[in-house]
């Protein structure tokens, strides 16, 4: 299972997520192509590598009309210098770092169209329509615009405006979408099956901002933890180490906040932040195959279930689908009377530990049941791998164990039905060959 797995130590911005995953592709020229296709002119992206202590990390510093993300006027071969905490209009907000360059790359996107500081604003239905007249696939638009709408729903939350109501300043806009969908653009690339983090570190104290003095975390960042779950804590690092676009991108993507995995590791990211603090600046993301069964060991197996005798036929259908979708190892209804003699069903899902409580958001948000017993089990699991069956109809796939010497072969249901149906013969001759 590809895992992509988030060392968020240092905490988490755009610019590091950008960081680490150009690194994990391994091809900057990759991210600069694909933004292209947002056909939105006035931006530069600065890519540089920069030394933490001691560690060497990539940085992407996304530059409008001249200005970074932090106020600094930027001038052709200008590095090295230090910048002022910048906050646009609503609320637009990333990290207050000091800037730290290495060997640095300009990549120019103003076409000569000529974005002026004129106090332009977008709001989220402005974003979306530059995300959806975009030429990237769906798959990195429709992620782009779920992260996004983390941003901007905190937004609305904290300045009590509605949705539709709350701006972004232009510079503070283009750099959101640029953090936002260029993590999505990676993402996709990447394609991973599941993505993990550790629990997400932020400083604490004082920032001063546009609004004034704000403790950290900012209002924006701490309500995006606190609708989607994330887990974090504060550690001894005076400043600001999560920002909203940070949090909105890992509470997106991260399914959940555990220790690493065992995972063979293929490759690692590292994203470096702007301040030197007293611990590196860096965001670190491992990229490799790990496997769900390995993670929490055989020795948790969960049993839970419900009985349900009030809820229509279709909703139990969509439940066990959302389960499995969620991780559930096994999910089945068995038909039960209840009291009164009412004809009911019993859900039963099998999980592993980590999986149990999200499993449960789903049982009590899709179905209503007010109350699920669970046990734990153990069991034994023959291990197995994929083979390629040869039948009279062409080759399917199934499934071979081994047991004390004996084999077992099962061919995959999908495949043989398939194999099959092509064939104008009776499955139950397929199956025969193997029972």
């Amino acid at each position: 299972m590809k895992t992509l797995y988030f060392d968020c130590a240092s905490g988490i911005s755009g610019d590091m997520v950008l960081g680490a995953l150009t690194e994990l592709v391994g091809d900057e020229n990759y991210l600069i192509k694909e933004l292209q296709k947002l056909n939105i002119d006035g931006f530069k992206i600065e890519i540089s590598k920069s030394m933490k202590k001691g560690i060497t990390g990539t940085h992407v510093n996304v530059i409008v009309d001249g200005e970074d993300e932090y106020g600094h006027i930027h001038h052709p071969g200008d590095h090295g210098h230090d910048h002022e905490h910048h906050h646009g209009h609503d609320h637009h907000h990333e990290h207050d770092h000091h800037h730290d360059h290495g060997h640095g790359h300009h990549h120019d996107h103003d076409h000569g169209h000529g974005h002026h500081h004129d106090h332009v604003h977008r709001n989220l239905d402005d974003v979306n329509a530059i995300i959806d007249n975009s030429s990237l696939n769906e798959r990195t638009r429709d992620l782009a615009r779920r992260i996004f709408l983390r941003v901007a729903r905190a937004e609305s939350k904290v300045h009590n405006k509605p949705l539709d109501q709350v701006h972004f300043h232009e510079v503070g806009a283009i750099d959101s979408i640029i953090d936002i969908v260029g993590t999505a653009i990676l993402i996709d690339k990447i394609n991973p099956d599941r993505v993990l983090s550790g629990i997400v570190n932020e400083g604490y104290g004082f920032i001063e901002c546009a609004h004034g003095t704000m403790s950290v975390p900012v209002p924006a960042t701490s309500e995006i933890f606190a609708a989607s779950g994330v887990k974090f804590r504060q550690i001894d690092v005076d400043t600001e180490l999560v920002t909203p676009t940070g949090a909105a991108i890992i509470a997106e993507l991260a399914e959940e906040y555990i220790p690493m995995p065992s995972m063979s590791v293929s490759g690692i990211g590292w994203g470096a932040g702007t301040k030197d603090l007293k611990i590196p600046n860096l965001l670190k993301v491992y990229l490799g195959d790990s496997n769900r069964e390995a993670d929490t060991g055989e020795n948790d197996f969960i049993v839970m279930e419900t009985n349900i005798d009030d809820c229509p036929g279709e909703i139990l259908g969509y439940t066990m689908e959302l389960l499995f979708k969620k991780g559930a190892l096994d999910v089945f209804y068995t038909p039960v009377f209840m009291k009164k003699n009412r004809p009911a069903y019993l859900l039963t899902v099998t999980c592993h530990e980590a999986d149990m409580e999200r499993l449960q958001t789903v049982i009590f948000r899709e179905t209503t049941t007010t109350g699920i017993r669970y046990r734990r089990e153990e069991r034994t699991k023959l291990p197995w791998q994929e083979v390629v069956l040869n039948t009279p109809c062409g080759d399917v796939r199934g499934k071979k164990a081994v047991y004390k010497g004996e084999t077992y072969i099962y061919p995959e249901y999908e495949s043989i039905k398939k194999a099959a149906q092509a064939s104008d013969v009776p499955l139950k001759e397929l199956y025969g060959r193997y029972k």
